[in-house]
């Protein structure tokens, strides 16, 4: 893996406690947790087929064959047989399902495959023991259970175990309660010692693949550490990338790792590769000088062995204005003006070091806490940002290639959809328009089915003020500066940033979204961010302590 050196000392290892090697056998790596999920829908899949085939092979190939019904194993065809196996269609299809509802909750979607297991091997105990044929010779089926399930979904090993080890019981049980159902059962102790076994031998034999996957995942978690950072758990995903928890291992700070794969930036072969690699140091290079703290940290940069771009951020504690609107509703329009202006100071500081975002929108603004402050805006995903100079210069070396349009449809400049060059910071002015528009009514400006008929709207069409959409009152000041900045021809729009922001603060009421208002939303809504009243109360020297 291909690295950025660093100047810091190698940490010395740390010993390995009882509790560190505890946490193998109860927990997964982020990255395996996330695909055993991913397993899941197959696993449901793959169990419904063979349930499917017990119904025609025993309820059609058999009669087709003339294969006797008569004998004991076979008597639970076609009653209770196919009611049996009708249960396990349906809990498959329940699982398949439960797979697109708990997405974004991958342990509890674990767990739901897991008591799938235990109902499924139920109900395979059920149809084999309805009539109990016990031989020395044969081996249950839930042994093909207790080996599989493992493979196709691996799971902690301890829960690996103790799942196993309820399965392989299962198979006692139903004999037991065939035998109260007065099943005459023609098998001694000896006998059933020996059927049984097997399904403990397989709860053994299922703990070394259990192991071995868990720390192969293990592995690759820790090879796949960066530089400094160790990687941590899967904490967000988009159109770029992945976003990825990380800590740095001689400061202990936290802090956030995006992955971007070459092929999302145009790099088809590996001359591309190298191209976009040396644009990419650039520009990051470029953004890491930005020093508006209304513009996230940008902390480390690099590229791996297998060409993945990585940026490493400070970490938020908050939300992203897409996710504040889908979540409490559109936002008041203090509210809106105090967030477009946060995002006007960290635009106009790009601006003026001639850095263009390209690809503002509500994701990619977020409101966070920051120290005893909340409501403090931060503008994300300043690593693709493009110089103007090189919208006139087609080798200039800018991270964003002339033929290749970047950004979000529905917050596109006209000139940016219609790959107008060269391009200037009033692209970002008509996004911020947009985003405005989200925040006020909770709606785009421009709905469409297809990205081409969105920009083709953003291109043609006028838009609507937002009063037209809210039922919060908003300024008539605020309105005219959101279509300003909607403008179709450029030169109408505000010439930079921070006559945006003048305008912004001049808007009636502008000023009444105050800090005592943004903790007492914050408060109310998010306290798990927002700083303590206790904290809050104290003076700023009260409120720092040092530990010796």
């Amino acid at each position: 893996m291909q690295q950025r050196e660093s100047n810091a000392m190698p940490m010395p290892p740390t010993p390995r406690t009882e509790s560190t090697k505890r946490s193998r056998w109860r927990s997964l790596p982020a990255d395996m947790l996330q695909h055993s999920c991913k397993r899941v829908a197959i696993m449901s899949l793959v169990i419904a087929s063979l349930w499917t085939i017990a119904l025609v092979m025993n309820n059609f190939i058999s009669r087709l064959l003339g294969h006797d019904h008569m004998t004991a194993m076979y008597r639970v065809w076609p009653s209770p047989g196919n009611q049996i196996a009708g249960i396990g269609l349906a809990t498959s299809f329940v699982l398949f399902l439960l797979v697109r509802w708990l997405h974004d909750r991958p342990l509890a979607l674990l767990n739901a495959s897991l008591g799938f297991e235990v109902i499924t091997a139920a109900l395979v105990t059920t149809v084999l023991h309805w009539n109990p044929v016990i031989e020395t010779t044969g081996v249950s089926w839930l042994c093909l259970i207790i080996l599989t399930f493992p493979l196709i979904v691996p799971t902690q090993p301890i829960r690996t175990f103790w799942v196993s080890l309820v399965v392989a019981t299962l198979d006692p049980i139903a004999i037991g309660i065939a035998a109260l159902r007065g099943v005459r059962l023609e098998a001694d102790a000896f006998t059933l010692i020996w059927y049984f076994l097997p399904n403990y031998i397989s709860v053994v034999l299922a703990m070394i693949p259990s192991h071995i996957i868990t720390g192969l995942g293990r592995q690759v978690s820790k090879a796949r550490d960066l530089g400094a950072y160790q990687v941590g758990e899967l904490i967000g995903r988009g159109g770029m990338g992945e976003v990825y928890l990380a800590h740095h291992r001689m400061l202990a700070r936290p802090a956030a790792i995006k992955l971007i794969r070459p092929e999302t930036l145009g790099a088809g072969n590996s001359s591309a590769a190298q191209v976009v690699i040396r644009r990419f140091r650039r520009e990051a290079q470029a953004a890491a000088r930005l020093r508006s703290p209304h513009t996230i940290n940008l902390y480390d940069f690099g590229v791996t062995g297998d060409g993945t771009f990585y940026y490493v951020m400070e970490l938020l504690e908050g939300l992203d204005l897409e996710s504040l609107v889908k979540r409490f509703g559109p936002v008041p329009p203090e509210r809106a003006t105090h967030l477009l202006r946060h995002a006007c100071h960290s635009l106009g500081e790009a601006h003026a070091r001639g850095l263009v975002h390209r690809d503002i929108k509500p994701s990619n603004i977020f409101t966070c806490r920051l120290g005893l402050s909340v409501d403090f805006g931060k503008v994300l995903d300043f690593g693709l940002v493009k110089h103007r100079e090189d919208s006139a210069h087609a080798d200039s070396g800018h991270l964003t290639q002339r033929e290749v349009t970047t950004g979000t449809p529905a917050f596109m400049a006209p000139e940016l959809a219609l790959g107008d060059e060269p391009i200037d910071g009033r692209v970002d002015i008509y996004a911020l328009g947009c985003v405005g528009h989200w925040l006020l009514t909770g709606r785009l400006v421009f709905e469409a089915d297809t990205p081409v008929k969105m920009m083709l709207q953003h291109i043609q069409t006028e838009p609507s003020p937002p009063s037209r959409y809210s039922e919060i009152e908003i300024p008539p000041e605020l309105d005219r500066i959101i279509l300003a900045c909607l403008a179709k021809k450029r030169e109408d729009r505000p010439s930079d940033t921070a006559t945006l922001e003048r305008m912004l603060a001049a808007c009636d009421g502008s000023q009444t979204w105050t800090q005592a208002r943004a903790e007492q939303w914050w408060d109310a809504h998010l306290p798990a961010i927002a700083p303590s009243t206790e904290l809050r109360e104290k003076t700023p020297v009260e409120a720092i302590h040092f530990e010796t």
